[in-house]
């Protein structure tokens, strides 16, 4: 235990004393972006008690965040040191959370240590060129009938997942016939994978509109459902496979208004049949600034839309008893609203979701109304503050229940900014299904920016 804390302070020491001097001499060349931030507090964690129930820790915390940008590519480091002091039997001493530096049980080597990477980015989604590797919030492939918004976020603090998107469009290459967009939720684990491969037939015509039509086929699985958590209810866990046809047909794309068409027949073989399901709507931007879309969908018996969404970790027991069959959910036509804005380049920004059957039934808690939203306000906004919340409720039964935290997941980053030193305040509100309980996690941190 001494060894990783003297290591720990050792690698603290050369990011401090070395990364401003590199910094430096690219600045002079001109080449590069250098932040980093030290942040000091205190985080609660639910540890295993040894006798079948968790309790709250707290530990006084040492965040290091360094942070190199290079043009469209940047990385950002997290390395953090959890310690307390405690006092066994009138003798005090220090003590180093063993979970964060020591693989046990589950995890693995890579799952501890590659989340000292928080990311490393090239571009942004929708360039030719886009990757990212790190904590991802909004993995998504194509129409998002398979997939949209995954997050690995939703065990922070206390696990960092690692994860990967990259795609590639063949105008980067000067061939815009094909292009690719891949996923992987979990690269120490490889559970939730997926990737979309398109074409553009007709772009080489001069056709006018259909030019620009992108004809797409989706695939999508999770390799280990039970990854997070052992499964209490399913039977003969296997891995969840998926698959979809899509097409999406530019309209519009004027500086008031741009406008797609778009469609999505996707297969599900979980249990006896083949499930099946199709998406069909529109959706674009309104000056700028207003995202905008309405969906239409149509499902078979026991599939399940929007499967690998941005509470998929919570909830893949619920969703594999549907896909698997074990749990029966009859076919049912919907609707999915999307709304958004963003201003100051994304500084303030505004989305927001709802999807729900067109006649929700109560008995059926899939076919009841789901809402997510997310509000951002950086820096710049507001003197000295910025956060972000995020909101999503699943099986809103009814107007009373959207404030109800059951089947939620809230989180909400506060920070105060005065020089060059801020204070977080991070909060997490989890509801577990399988324990029909809440899991909540709060910090409270300084940092540094330099």
């Amino acid at each position: 235990m001494v060894r990783i804390h003297r290591l720990f302070m050792v690698f603290c020491l050369f990011i401090l004393v070395f990364s401003p001097l590199a910094a430096q001499s690219q600045e002079e060349k001109g080449g590069m972006d250098f932040n980093l931030g030290i942040e000091l507090g205190a985080k609660t964690f639910n540890e295993d008690t040894g006798l079948g129930t968790t309790e709250q820790v707290t530990y006084q915390s040492l965040s290091l965040n360094p942070e190199f940008i290079f043009g469209k590519v940047g990385i950002g480091l997290g390395i953090t040191l959890n310690y307390r002091f405690v006092d066994d039997a009138g003798d005090s001493s220090f003590e180093i959370r063993e979970e964060d530096w020591v693989p046990e049980g589950d995890k693995s080597f890579f799952d501890l240590y590659l989340p000292i990477f928080r990311y490393i980015r090239y571009g942004y989604k929708g360039d030719p060129l886009y990757a990212k590797i790190g904590s991802i919030e909004d993995g998504t492939l194509g129409t998002g009938f398979i997939m949209a918004n995954y997050a690995n976020t939703l065990f922070l603090p206390e696990t960092r997942i690692i994860g990967l998107a990259f795609d590639v469009d063949g105008n980067l290459f000067d061939f815009p016939y094909v292009g690719i967009e891949t996923f992987v939720g979990n690269l120490a684990q490889f559970d939730v994978v997926g990737s979309r491969l398109y074409v553009r037939p007709l772009v080489n015509t001069s056709l006018p509109v259909i030019n620009s039509l992108q004809v797409g086929a989706t695939f999508a699985a999770d390799t280990e459902p039970e990854t997070n958590y052992e499964f209490t209810t399913a039977t003969d866990v296997g891995t969840v496979s998926m698959f979809s046809f899509d097409f999406i047909q530019p309209l519009l794309n004027k500086d008031a208004i741009t406008m797609a068409f778009y469609g999505d027949a996707a297969f599900q073989p979980g249990g006896d049949e083949l499930n099946s399901g199709l998406l069909v709507g529109l959706g674009g931007k309104l000056v700028k600034f207003i995202d905008y879309g309405i969906n239409t969908f149509f499902l078979g018996d026991n599939f399940v839309p929007f499967y690998f969404d941005g509470t998929y970790d919570l909830y893949r027991e619920s969703k594999y008893l549907i896909y698997s069959g074990e749990e029966d959910m009859p076919a049912y036509s919907g609707w999915q609203a999307l709304l958004g804005f963003s201003f100051f380049e994304d500084a303030f920004s505004f989305q927001t979701s709802l999807d729900a059957a067109f006649v929700p039934d109560s008995s059926k808690e899939s076919t009841l109304p789901h809402l997510r939203s997310t509000l951002t306000v950086g820096e710049g906004v507001l003197p000295g503050i910025f956060f972000d919340v995020t909101y999503d409720k699943k099986y809103i039964n009814s107007f009373d229940e959207l404030i109800d935290p059951e089947d939620a997941v809230i989180l909400a980053n506060l920070n105060y900014k005065t020089g060059p030193a801020v204070i977080t305040f991070g909060y997490t509100l989890r509801y577990v299904p399988e324990t029909a309980d809440w899991e909540t996690t709060a910090s409270l941190s300084s940092s540094i920016s330099m």
